[in-house]
């Protein structure tokens, strides 16, 4: 039987709006104003209008490196839907990175914001495959590389366009790895793939409705933010509330406070920073209903905190670049404090041991998952794909052990984790236990290596405003720790600090804070 060829994902989040009556209702709503699904659907037909004619075929490479807004929407889509395929990367690398990921992809075109052309642009004339750049927000100004302003490519052509045929199975878009350990690796996803995480998780967890204004802070190129804010609200036909600014308890308060969103998408580190700093007051949590958690694991301390304050629950969870959002999750009314929850229906979760058999409830074990959202494998690169994509299983790096109640707790990534005394101890289990003191807003643990070379655990601390670092404030937390977990697993040594060091997704780089 020949598959189906009208899989292209476009029709589904697109092009079903103007159909199903929703031409007039708001679709998104960026810096700049509010866009409809009828205009939306325009911007999408003829972005994507304008790449045919700059020679962009099917297969073909787009690299967006662009900041939130609907420009990114209307080029993901444009690409998208003339069967391209997009490649959304992080705006916050370095010049060196975009080098690498121009090469790598070899990419034909590449889409960018103009406030990011100095680090972009030295890497046009060396990329081998790159034949155009698309600049959004401002003019070109290249006399030596052809550069067009997306404003005025687009602004001349048709506002219709048919999706290319596709099958479900077919590669729509790529996402690459945050590259925590060696350059990152671009992870080719299906077309099906965008459908599936958005009733899997969006539909069964979320239920997320036309009625709903969405805000995420965690950004469209990463795979969270790519559900949160582009596929999640087309599915449902809702509104997306986005921002190129950067997502910081000021900017995303001042948002909740003007825009009052229904569902909040965000992480740890922010949900920590909304309460230290500012706070939500009524009115700006005065429609919120559903906030969900990703990207690292939410300590529960941060989460009680947040439901005293707002009379609101988080619902924590367990996602990845390869499977393309969240897979783990926990449920409205069934919260349990610490866990990332209990797999997404549609999913299967197994722990391994170290020689690949099930460890039993309470062990620590290697986390896999299998499921209908998981990359097709790694772009050009056979052993990363062979060793991570196994048999239809994702060995996702990541140590977690199950309760008696099936729910599932974060221990650290596999490279992260430490032996104290012989026994493991996750660096996740002694933070979660500082951040519940009052005083710290985040911690950060490693192992180090003490006079007899024997490695214990240290804890690096970031304090909220007005506590005092001191050498009897850290016996208090040494001993608070204490109070909460086996004796071994305490801090030898507590080191405060202004901030932790992160990763450009915004991830703790406990790497760094070895041997210091």
């Amino acid at each position: 039987m020949t598959p189906s060829r009208d899989g292209n994902a476009a029709a589904h989040f697109i092009d079903r709006h103007l159909v199903e009556g929703r031409a007039a209702k708001i679709a998104y709503i960026d810096d700049h104003g509010a866009y409809s699904y009828a205009e939306l659907a325009a911007s999408v037909n003829r972005a994507g209008n304008a790449l045919k004619r700059l020679d962009v075929e099917p297969g073909d490479r787009l690299v967006l490196c662009l900041l939130d807004g609907i420009d990114f929407v209307a080029l993901f889509w444009g690409a998208l839907k003339i069967g391209a395929i997009p490649i959304p990367v992080n705006t916050m690398l370095t010049a060196d990175d975009y080098a690498f990921l121009l090469h790598d992809s070899e990419a034909r075109v590449v889409a960018f914001s103009a406030l990011l052309t100095d680090r972009l642009f030295p890497s046009f004339k060396t990329a081998p495959a790159l034949r155009a750049g698309i600049v959004a927000g401002g003019v070109p100004h290249s006399a030596d590389f052809p550069i067009h302003s997306l404003d005025s490519i687009a602004a001349i052509e048709s506002d219709d366009l048919e999706p290319a045929p596709a099958c479900l199975d077919e590669i729509a878009f790529w996402l690459y790895s945050s590259g925590s350990t060696g350059r990152p690796k671009g992870v080719m996803h299906r077309h099906q793939s965008l459908v599936h995480t958005a009733k899997l998780y969006s539909d069964s967890i979320i239920g997320i409705g036309p009625e709903d204004v969405i805000l995420s802070a965690s950004k469209m190129f990463f795979a969270y933010g790519l559900g949160n804010s582009i596929t999640f609200p087309l599915h449902a036909g809702a509104t997306a509330l986005v921002t190129a600014q950067r997502p910081t308890p000021a900017v995303i308060s001042r948002l909740m406070r003007i825009h009052q969103p229904t569902i909040f998408c965000g992480v740890p580190t922010l949900y920590a920073g909304l309460l230290a700093e500012l706070g939500l007051n009524a009115e700006a949590r005065s429609r919120l209903r559903v906030c969900v958690s990703a990207g690292e694991a939410l300590p529960e301390a941060i989460a009680l905190r947040w439901r005293e304050r707002t009379g609101g629950e988080i619902l924590d969870g367990l996602g990845s670049t390869e499977a393309l959002h969240i897979f783990i999750s926990n449920r409205p009314n069934a919260i349990h404090y610490g866990s990332s929850g209990i797999p997404v229906d549609g999913y299967e979760i197994e722990l391994r041991g170290d020689h690949g058999g099930a460890v039993a409830d309470g062990e620590i074990g290697d986390l896999w998952v299998r499921g209908p959202s998981l990359g097709a494998g790694y772009w050009n690169n056979p052993e990363a794909t062979q060793r991570i994509f196994v048999e239809g299983w994702l060995r996702t790096g990541d140590k977690y052990w199950r309760d008696a109640d099936g729910y599932y707790h974060f221990a650290g990534r596999a490279d992260e984790m430490l032996k104290a005394g012989g026994v493991w101890v996750s660096p996740f289990e002694v933070e979660s236990a500082l951040t519940a003191h009052p005083a710290v807003r985040e911690a950060a643990v490693v192992g180090t290596a003490d006079a007899d070379q024997l490695i214990k655990p240290k804890a690096f601390v970031v304090l909220i405003d007005g506590a005092e670092p001191s050498d009897a404030f850290a016996r208090e937390l040494r001993e608070f720790v204490k109070s909460r977990l086996a004796p071994y697993k305490q801090p030898r040594w507590i080191e405060f600090c202004p901030e932790l060091p992160r990763t450009a997704t915004g991830k703790i780089q406990r790497f760094a804070l070895r041997g210091r």
